[in-house]
């Protein structure tokens, strides 16, 4: 069974390290540092290095662990990421650590933005997937959108929404308490919310992440995956009374209200 990590950086990034007891594979190192020390401390050699988008907190280790590894880096076609590297967009396949992963385009958070899916990662006894995502989908939350637009980040949530809900949601940044805040103030009846609230309460008071997520779970208490709930699009019409009412016009006056919630 491979083991999957989650190596914390800077103030509230995950490296997400997946490795079979030999070889392994990160996802957006922004920081060698962490990669290195836990490839060290679990005794495996580096192949392949997998990035989302192009911002520094998830690029800026690639030269150094590409130049003391040799690993293999692939990454966004449309995207300015440091060079060599195997470009890739929806449809293209990456192959690592015997495991298969799609490339699904998210544009939104950044123009160029990828995932990449694998079906049977073979990292739990469920055989669960699993989906390295970025900044597109956070628990309880998406990523600010500084390049694309609502339209397109509505249309790559729907894109990830659409895969296996027992997925497991490998994003990028330990956000979900202060997602989970805004959530509650979206969708105040949301009985899952308060559950899940609780349980990840409990997950960082004990300096654990609360990731990953799962695809269910985002579906029950994430309101820019629930952007079409009758009470998600009431909070939303209520916060921007003179804001669009059509799908993405909902959808920004919910990114709106939560770049600007405190």
């Amino acid at each position: 069974m491979k083991k999957l990590l989650a190596l914390p950086a800077f103030s509230d990034n995950y490296l997400w390290l997946l490795h079979n007891g030999q070889h392994a594979l990160v996802v957006d190192p922004g920081d060698a540092q962490p990669v290195l020390a836990a490839l060290q401390a679990h005794g495996v050699q580096l192949q392949t290095i997998l990035v989302t988008h192009h911002h520094p907190d998830h690029i800026g280790g690639v030269d150094e662990l590409r130049q003391a590894t040799g690993a293999a880096v692939y990454g966004p076609a449309r995207e300015r990421i440091p060079e060599p590297l195997t470009r890739l967009a929806q449809g293209h396949t990456v192959h690592a650590l015997g495991l298969e992963f799609s490339v699904i385009d998210v544009p939104g958070h950044t123009a160029g933005h990828i995932a990449y899916y694998c079906a049977d990662a073979n990292t739990d006894e469920q055989g669960s997937p699993l989906l390295f995502c970025g900044d597109t989908l956070f628990s309880a939350g998406c990523g600010r959108l500084f390049e694309g637009t609502p339209a397109q980040m509505l249309a790559s949530l729907d894109a990830l929404a659409a895969l296996p809900g027992h997925t497991r949601v490998c994003c990028t940044h330990e956000y979900t308490l202060s997602n989970l805040k805004f959530a509650r103030a979206v969708e105040p009846g949301n009985a899952a919310l308060f559950d899940y609230q609780a349980r990840c309460q409990a997950l960082r008071a004990a300096d654990l992440p609360t990731l990953p997520s799962t695809l269910a779970q985002e579906l029950q208490i994430n309101p820019f995956l629930r952007s079409r709930q009758a009470d998600v699009i009431a909070a939303a019409v209520a916060h921007n009374p003179s804001g669009p009412r059509d799908e993405a016009g909902i959808f920004a006056s919910l990114r709106e209200w939560k770049n600007n919630y405190r």
